[in-house]
């Protein structure tokens, strides 16, 4: 099992709480398809640097910024590059400059190896990690899956490389790196007597057996002593250095014969000499002696026995019995001995055969039992640093480089140190509390990051990030002695399952006062709305040293895979602000071409967005690596790497520009009384304005092109003031340096108008003339500015002028009658008392009238047609002391709506008035509107001829007399007035139908009915008449032409009781309701039964 690669070689962005640190760099959530994102500042957009390698190699899979030489470098790290048939991974140096022109040159550190270590380069993926330190223009590069046997075992320990400024390789890094438990120097013994039969059988078994040995650099050595009567060294240790070339030189060994079996003398010699000869300090010493009788210097094997102990060397024994069993002699003497030459306990180390043909049958179990320690034997089925891959992440500290383990103790990982006295390891006990046995299958890989932090005391911290713990991830805060000892102090815990929360860790110091104010957590794989957006938390550092949350950056309104957070770099000023800035690797992006964010410091701040579609078509995963520490271009500001597949691009700052503008006018305020200059043949009011413009720029050297433009009277037309020169090219540019102020003066003429109440306003716009390239202005510095330009108002000391203005108004109506036939008169007459103030004022009134009168033409400055309201300014141009002015507005209403118009005058002076109860009148005015009615009638008369037989009351006159009836009306008769009330809405009409029968008996030759009707308002109504009481007539006449007796009392009777009828019929009492706007015509029909005379009378309004 080894540990998921850092960042996956095809990768498939706050606002702060309270708290007593300084941790500036806060920022809500953002939108990435914002147009202030795709636009930012401080880096150029247009133009990039760009090294291409091989995508295969990974090239660009981590940048660093490194000078050494006195030359600035771009590290490039590559750790799929092959070094001939082996992928070793490499790292490459680019030259840092503004030459478009530039290569990169292989650094091949992939060729170093440590002494004596059977190694495996071949995948060790050197350039995964890469780290530059500025203190002594090093570098540190690990390959963390960088292995080496150990017996029959392949242990990835991870190994890293420390160059210097001279980019050569200067020692290795590899905490991790253990003696392999076959580390042995194994001296064997070997009895070469006469006894000895056959000699092959023995040689045979002593080839079987160094097959066995893990032979190479940091394994096992092998040496071959003969004895009988003397003894001989075969080989030494460390002479050969494969098992092939040891094996073909134990076939060369001929047994040296011998009268005696002296082994006591051969273990001393094989004690004293063969162990000095090729042995190493540190290695296991083991010694095999294989022997088929009792020796014949048994006295001296007691001592040799002992000082082989004394000096830690491990003694297998093996008895040979085929001398004893061909003469049938019993071997318990020799096995007594051999089992007092083999170490405790005989059940591992001491081995007897029947015969030499039987050796062979042993070879396995000593094989065994000599290389029984690999890997675990001391830990049962657990690793311990075996597969550490230490180097998965490296950080620079005080005294030396900090180093993340991930595959430490079954991949629940550790962090290990390298420093000038050696490697510090702590135990494996040290991280039981926060890393319980009960989660181990979890692979926490601790030390997948690395960093620390600087306490508000000044003591270093150390900080590393397990993103597997619990599947959410863990960050541990840890104190770690060279001793080993081990401490934690604090852990954060991540949110989410699966968004490897603490993967990516940044430390940063944003003030700049070597105190560490926020630590950057980042959780790349933060999923969030169906998509892997990545989060980055921020955490502030308190003054007990305790870390809190302060918010998050986020990137959340994008429809797309982010990975917001998978690099993380701190790098300086570049607002000039005061405050260091971040980037925020975004590989992701962009259907995986990827982006980088820059966030700002200061709070409240939206980041700009580097694209890599900006930069080059067909980059990819731009933004999985960042880093930026130097300035290339010499512009004073730090330039940024940035890591893509196949390239690594450097993107060029911009210095940031502030333009100050400042506008004055000369003379301050504009007096129009003052007429000094003429314009177009008549004399005007002339001005001038000055513009002053000053540059700064961070850094503060060099210059720039700006251009401004300035508009009088903005928003107005035509406007009150213009410029002397308008023909002059707008905007109007200049060459500033930085730290330059420049003023120009501009002419221009006060027009007359009857506007002087209201300031003039005066705009000025500011900007670069080269906005793609050089300096780019700070979004948040104004780039306009707007001031007003006052008139004189005469006060010679105006805290001192006090105006007190008395208003009058007045309405001509003599009488309330005449109002519907001529429009009336609303006047006002404003006065300033001379004896109340000394000085002039400009001033406005306001007109409130009903909202009927809604055609009174006044020449004011604006009107509220639904409130009923006009302002207007009476001031031409200022109301001097003592002065008076008055004005008449008039209306014209075809609407009958209201009966009072209510005018409110108010006059308002720019002064602090003295007195205000004479600034305001009331005018209520009744009204009354003409009435005009038209009369239309209609008369039809029948005749009904009855003979009844009625007695006349008296004799009737003669037809001859010519003297006429009496006139009978109402008022010497029984006669009845009708009354009728109704409403007639303007243009209505009204018909009356009157019918009745005239029964009386009546001889007559010439016969008149008169029917009058008359109309009357009620006092209420807003309408009146011309005359007091108009009264109408209708006049019916009856004539007899022929000389006959008439039936006079049927035909006078019913002709003048119909007409009567008629008559009082017509006379209505109109009444016009005012509040009443109806249209509807009223019919009114009155039926008299009976035959006679018909009436029709039409009334129109």
């Amino acid at each position: 099992m080894s540990a998921v690669w850092k960042k996956s070689t095809k990768v498939d962005v706050v606002r702060a709480n309270p708290s007593t640190a300084v941790c500036r760099l806060t920022l809500s959530t953002v939108c990435v398809h914002c147009p202030y994102l795709q636009h930012g500042f401080s880096f150029d957009t247009k133009k990039f640097k760009i090294f291409s390698g091989s995508k295969d190699a990974q090239f660009g899979y981590t940048v660093q910024q490194h000078e050494a030489g006195g030359q600035q470098w771009l590290l490039v790290g590559a750790p799929f590059e092959a070094t001939g048939k082996q992928q070793t991974g490499d790292v490459y140096k680019c030259p840092l400059d503004t030459r478009d022109s530039a290569t990169c040159a292989r650094l091949n550190l992939g060729r170093v190896s440590p002494e004596n270590v059977s190694e495996r380069k071949d995948g060790m993926r050197l350039g995964l990690t890469l780290t530059s330190n500025p203190r002594d223009s090093s570098f540190v590069a690990c390959g963390p899956l960088w292995s080496h046997e150990c017996g029959s075992s392949l242990y990835s320990t991870g190994i890293c490389s420390r160059v210097g400024r001279n980019f050569r390789h200067s020692n290795i890094i590899a905490p991790a790196l253990q003696r392999c438990e076959t580390f042995m120097d194994i001296v064997i013994v070997l009895d070469g007597s006469n006894s000895i039969y056959p000699w092959y059988e023995v040689q045979d078994f002593l080839i079987n057996v160094l097959q066995k040995f893990y032979m190479g650099p940091g394994q096992t050595q092998v040496g071959v002593v003969q004895y009988g009567s003397t003894v001989v060294h075969e080989f030494s240790l460390g002479e050969y250095q494969t098992v092939e070339d040891v094996v073909e030189a134990a076939r060369s060994i001929s047994q040296r014969g011998g009268e005696e079996t002296r082994t006591a003398l051969g273990i001393n010699v094989a004690r004293t000499e063969a162990f000095r000869r090729g042995g190493r300090p540190g290695a296991q010493k083991v010694m095999i002696v294989i022997t088929d009788g009792e020796s014949h210097d048994s006295p001296q094997l007691v001592q040799a026995v002992t000082d082989s102990e004394l000096d830690n060397i491990t003694m297998y024994a093996i008895a040979v019995l085929g001398y004893y069993n061909r003469r049938g002699i019993n071997p318990e003497a020799f096995l007594k001995e051999i089992k007092f030459i083999a170490s405790d306990p005989d059940e591992t180390h001491f081995f007897n055969v029947t015969d030499e043909s039987a050796l062979k049958d042993i070879v396995d179990a000593l094989g065994e039992r000599i290389f029984s320690l690999e890997g675990v034997h001391s830990q049962g089925c657990r690793f311990g640093l075996q597969m550490a891959q230490a180097g998965f992440s490296s950080h620079f500290v005080k005294d030396g480089v900090l180093l993340g383990a991930v595959g430490a103790y079954d991949w629940n990982g550790a962090v290990l140190k390298q420093t000038r006295q050696g490697k510090v390891v702590p135990p494996e006990s040290s991280y039981q509390d926060e890393f319980p046995d009960e989660l181990k299958d979890h692979a926490a890989y601790l030390g997948y990051s690395v960093g620390s932090v600087i306490s508000p005391r000044g003591s270093q911290l150390y900080v590393a990030g397990a993103p597997r713990f619990n599947h959410t991830g863990k960050v541990i805060v840890f104190t770690m002695k060279n001793t080993g000892d081990l401490t934690v102090l604090q852990a954060l815990l991540g949110e989410q399952i699966g968004s490897y929360f603490g993967s990516v860790l940044l430390s940063m110091d944003i003030d700049g006062d070597e105190k560490t104010d926020c630590l950057l957590v980042a959780a790349p794989m933060y999923y969030s709305q169906g998509w892997e957006r990545g989060k980055v938390y921020v955490y502030s550092v308190s003054s007990q040293t305790s870390f809190v949350l302060q918010g998050a950056l986020e990137i959340t309104d994008q429809s797309q895979n982010s990975r917001l957070g998978s690099a993380l770099a701190q790098i300086p000023d570049m607002n000039g602000d005061g405050f260091r800035e971040l980037a925020v690797g975004a590989p992701l992006e962009d259907d995986h071409q990827g982006a980088v964010y820059i966030f700002f410091g200061r709070a409240w701040r939206p980041p700009q967005r580097l694209s890599a579609a900006d930069a080059s078509a067909g980059l990819q995963y731009f933004g999985q690596s960042v880093h930026g520490v130097l300035d290339v271009n010499g512009d004073g500001l730090v330039d940024l790497a940035v890591g893509a597949l196949g390239a690594a691009v450097v993107v060029w700052s911009r210095p940031v520009v502030w333009i100050q503008a400042n506008l004055t006018f000369e003379p301050e305020k504009v007096n129009m009384f003052n007429k000094d200059c003429q314009r177009g043949g008549k004399e005007a009011t002339c001005m001038s304005a000055i513009v002053c413009l000053t540059l700064n720029i961070t850094p503060p050297a060099g210059g720039s092109g700006v251009w401004y433009s300035l508009v009088l009277d903005e928003k107005r037309f035509p406007p009150r003031a213009v410029l002397d020169e308008p023909h002059r090219q707008q905007p109007r540019a200049l060459l500033l340096q930085a730290g330059d102020s420049r003023c120009q003066r501009l002419g221009f003429t006060v027009q007359d108008n009857t506007d002087y109440g209201r300031p003039i306003a005066v705009a000025m716009e500011t900007g670069l003339q080269n906005a793609d390239g050089g300096p780019v202005l700070d979004p948040d510095w104004p780039t306009s500015l707007r001031t007003e330009l006052l008139f004189w108002n005469g006060c010679e000391q105006e805290d001192d002028c006090q105006p007190d203005l008395v208003l009058s108004s007045s309405a001509d109506l003599p009488d309330v009658r005449s109002v519907g036939g001529s429009a009336p008169g609303v006047g006002a007459a404003l006065a300033l008392p001379a004896e109340e103030a000394d000085g002039v004022l400009p001033l406005r009134r306001s007109l409130t009238r009903s909202a009927g009168l809604s055609d009174i033409y006044i020449e004011c400055d604006s009107e509220d047609r639904l409130a009923g309201q006009r302002l207007c300014n009476l001031s031409v141009p200022f109301m001097k002391s003592g002065a008076q002015v008055g004005e008449k507005r008039t209306s014209h209403s075809y609407t009958l709506c209201v009966c009072v118009c209510v005018c409110v005058c108010v006059c308002i002076s720019q002064g602090q008035e003295k007195y205000l109860d004479d600034n305001t009148n009331d005018l209520f005015l009744p009204l009354k509107y003409q009435a005009d009615l038209l009369f239309n009638r209609r008369c039809a008369v029948t005749c009904d001829l009855h003979h009844a037989a009625v007695p006349p009351p008296s004799p009737p006159p003669s037809r001859d007399s010519a003297s006429p009836l009496c006139v009978q009306n109402h008022s010497n008769s029984g006669a009845v007035a009708l009354q009728c009330s109704m409403s007639l809405p303007p243009g209505a009409e009204v018909v009356l139908a009157v019918r009745g029968r005239l029964l009386l008996r009546v001889s007559f030759r010439s016969l008149e009915l008169l029917t009058a009707a008359s109309i009357q308002l009620e006092p209420s109504s807003p309408a009146f008449l011309q005359e007091e009481r108009p009264v109408w007539e209708i006049v019916l006449v009856l004539t007899k032409e022929e000389d006959h007796p008439v039936p006079m009392g049927i035909i006078a009777g019913s002709s003048v009781g119909g007409l009567v009828l008629l008559g009082l019929l017509v006379l209505p009492l109109w009444k016009v309701h005012t509040h009443t706007h109806t249209h509807t015509h009223t019919h009114t029909h009155t039926h008299t039964r009976g035959t006679g005379a018909r009436s029709l009378v039409r009334v129109r309004r």
